[in-house]
């Protein structure tokens, strides 16, 4: 199936999809994004996703773009892509104008680009037997609620646990508050009860986090939203990552430790099965 890409209502294969070299999402990270999923046929958790994208959007204070607009252009990139398993990522800046660090002016149109493309899985033999992970402390800007291209210290982490050999890194504030990963969520698990940081503007609020504390609260697992430390994340019995393609990813080794008994515990698999059903 093809991989295409969507440039402000025109739909062409990905190399033939060009942005001007004074869109304000390359020259100062003025742009927010999305990354939807399919599963069979069908996207996942989209209007979940169209909502936080309206958020960043708000939060940047972007010109209006209607969201039934981004909908039903998603929907028919999606739709032409012919893929049952793909990813959309969806990407908006402010538009182009003469490289200044003040907003151009409030007619200038949004710059709108998606694309298709079969979604990349995590090697089942990390879901199964879990992942490594190191920390690093957090040198990201301050709104992280708000999804926006702005990723370098996000890539950083990333490629300083690749080369340490695990799987990913997991922000810590310098006052030793355990945020999440670089491109996921955290919930850590001591005594049957789950703990994960609060929504503020220190972390993105996932669409998986959500969904997975939809299904604890179904299923009667207790959900703490608190901040917790170093020390907690190293007493842990569990510890998982979540995401749209992370979805529930166990933890069994940090910094070198091993988490809990250092295997794959019985909420991050109960949670892997609860998340399974809702796809389903």
């Amino acid at each position: 199936m093809p991989e295409l890409a969507y440039l402000n209502g025109k739909i062409m294969p990905i190399a033939e999809a060009m942005v001007p070299a004074e869109d304000r999402g390359y020259n100062f990270g003025d742009a927010v994004y999305e990354y939807v999923a399919s599963y069979n046929g069908k996207l996942f958790c989209l209007e979940l996703h169209l909502d936080r994208l309206a958020h960043s959007m708000r939060e940047m204070r972007f010109a209006p773009l209607s969201m039934e607009t981004i909908r039903h252009a998603i929907l028919d990139l999606f739709e032409k892509g012919q893929m049952a398993r793909a990813g959309i990522y969806i990407q908006i800046s402010r538009g182009v104008a003469p490289r200044n660090h003040a907003y151009p002016p409030t007619d200038t149109p949004l710059q709108f680009f998606m694309t298709v493309r079969p979604v990349h899985e995590k090697p089942p033999e990390v879901r199964e037997k879990g992942a490594f992970a190191i920390t690093v402390v957090d040198l990201r800007w301050g709104r992280c609620d708000i999804k926006t291209v702005q990723l370098v210290a996000n890539c950083m982490a990333k490629q300083q646990a690749l080369e340490a050999g695990v799987f990913d890194a997991i922000f810590v504030s310098a006052q030793g508050v355990v945020r999440e990963g670089t491109s996921s969520n955290l919930f850590i698990a001591k005594n049957g009860v789950l703990v994960t940081h609060p929504l503020n503007h220190q972390i993105l609020p996932g669409i998986t986090r959500q969904v997975i504390m939809d299904v604890c609260r179904d299923q009667g697992i207790e959900v703490q939203e608190r901040f917790f430390y170093r020390e907690e994340l190293a007493a842990a019995d569990e510890a998982f990552l979540t995401g749209t393609i992370t979805e529930v990813l166990p933890l069994v080794r940090i910094d070198g430790q091993p988490v809990g008994d250092g295997v794959v515990g019985p909420l991050a698999r109960r949670l892997q099965h609860g998340l399974l059903e809702r796809i389903q």
